[in-house]
């Protein structure tokens, strides 16, 4: 009998009575996200580039304290063959970096983080891990940041936000410089 009086379209119920009525419901903001989710993976597809041929995988350290900026980052990477390993701080990329058996081929590193808003974690990165190749992301590109950068090894200085599809090229170029 539950079932027959159970309206199984909506999941998620509104109270219908009460001081609830005054904001949309759960299945309210369900729905709209959903849609708007859907309309994104059907008209604009993620369009990961490829890895060229003759490039190898790469291990890839990715600091970053936005989540969804870190989690797109790793994801195009991982997405592309390469290995990455997730940093939210500073000290969090310098336990990366001294557990790791093998350095990175690349670190991709935010400027501003939580714990570290200056040019200090990455000449603490250059002198724990010499061979690893640095990209330094920022939106607070000022000429003497991007020197200074620059002074200390960084390959290049990008502008935040990153266009995705550049990303496995910026990686792959930088492991090139190394050699």
């Amino acid at each position: 009998m539950w079932a027959r009086a159970h309206d199984f379209s909506n999941p998620c119920p509104t109270k219908t009575s009460g001081a609830d009525l005054d904001g949309p419901s759960a299945w309210d903001l369900l729905t709209d996200r959903t849609e708007v989710i859907g309309v994104n993976i059907i008209s604009q597809p993620w369009n990961f580039p490829d890895v060229p041929k003759n490039s190898p995988l790469l291990r890839i350290l990715v600091v970053d304290d936005e989540p969804l900026i870190r989690w797109s980052l790793g994801q195009t990477l991982n997405d592309s063959g390469h290995e990455t390993v997730e940093a939210v701080d500073g000290a969090d990329a310098i336990r990366a970096v001294s557990a790791a058996l093998t350095p990175f081929d690349v670190a991709l590193v935010d400027l501003r983080l939580p714990d570290s808003n200056d040019l200090s974690l990455l000449s603490r990165l250059r002198r724990m891990s010499p061979t690893t190749q640095i990209v330094l992301m920022t939106a607070y590109g000022t000429p003497e940041v991007v020197q200074g950068a620059l002074d200390l090894g960084v390959f290049r200085v990008v502008a935040k936000p990153l266009d995705m599809n550049d990303l496995t090229t910026l990686v792959t170029d930088a492991h090139a410089a190394a050699r």
